[in-house]
């Protein structure tokens, strides 16, 4: 399947489910006799975005034409869609300012950033790849999420973790929001690599593995990346907040740096544990050399 008839089924699929959801009274329309069709009709939507019900039809059934932007602007009007969304329809349609590439050779870090990395400890910090492979994490990251590079190099993976590691659903108090937005930002990031063959095998991966993303895929739902707090739950530490900021790398944009902070305590709490080797559930630290009198961060290698 060529690139454009990816992004064109990925719209159809995306407007289908969208339309599914509305009912004619979220939109100020009658509900009318006889209705069969989950959610609105494909003409209710036509006629809200001023457009012929057959060519919304062919948008629907995937087929590759070339809707103007004032199109999209009507039907995401008219499907109450969201400003991720709606960006999200635009970049299908139109893209974006042009993608790299994608390389099949395993993604590095500077070793600027691997320093940085080290130097935030004890506040958590990870940095995550095109794919969400975990291609960096320092010792307190490392004390609370766990152990990646005693993990297989297939399995050093953001999403694989949150989805098929129980260990996942232990660490983080509120789970299903927490990996129903990852899942969400995976899906922004893989409408740009239609594609990438990587993503491809990830996501087979995941739909085979978890019931979760076969039930939550066919919704559409795109997430931005942001800034937040997450919950923690460790059984050293019992229950932390952590509030954390995102950055993406300016030399490589698809690498992404996510620290976090606390207060001085949990801090200190986090870098005590994070020191004791051998403790029953904290990985132990890992085997690259390290600066003169500092620990370095684990550096994940994408082979074995």
């Amino acid at each position: 399947m060529s690139e454009a008839a990816v992004r064109a089924k990925e719209l159809g699929d995306l407007l289908r489910s969208r339309r599914e959801r509305l009912r004619p009274a979220d939109v100020g329309l009658p509900e009318g006799a006889r209705r069969r069709t989950r959610g609105l009709r494909r003409e209710e939507v036509a006629l809200l975005a001023a457009i012929s019900p057959t060519y919304y039809t062919f948008l629907e059934q995937g087929r590759e034409v070339q809707p103007s932007r004032q199109v999209l602007d009507a039907l995401c009007t008219a499907l109450r869609l969201d400003e991720t969304e709606r960006t999200h329809v635009h970049e299908l349609v139109h893209g974006i300012p042009a993608a790299p590439a994608a390389d099949p050779a395993a993604e590095t870090l500077s070793p600027a950033v691997t320093a940085l990395v080290d130097r935030l400890h004890p506040c958590p910090t990870y940095v995550t790849g095109r794919h969400w492979d975990v291609l960096a994490a320092n010792r307190a990251a490392r004390a609370l999420w766990t152990d990646w590079q005693a993990r297989r190099a297939e399995d050093r993976n953001m999403l694989v973790w949150m989805f098929t590691d129980p260990a996942a659903r232990d660490v983080l108090v509120d789970w299903e929001s927490e990996a129903a937005a990852l899942l969400g930002r995976f899906r922004g990031t893989w409408a740009r690599y239609p594609g990438d063959e990587a993503f491809a095998a990830l996501l087979t991966r995941l739909q085979a593995e978890s019931p979760e993303v076969r039930a939550w895929w066919p919704r559409h739902d795109v997430v931005p990346l942001s800034s937040g707090v997450k919950r923690l739950r460790h059984p050293a530490l019992g229950e932390i907040t952590l509030t954390h900021v995102v950055l993406q790398l300016a030399d490589s944009p698809d690498q992404r740096l996510v620290t976090f902070s606390a207060s001085e305590d949990v801090l200190a709490r986090i870098d005590a544990l994070s020191g004791l080797p051998g403790v029953p559930g904290l990985p132990a630290l890992s085997g690259l050399p390290d600066a003169p009198g500092l620990p370095g961060p684990q550096r994940i290698a994408e082979g074995p």
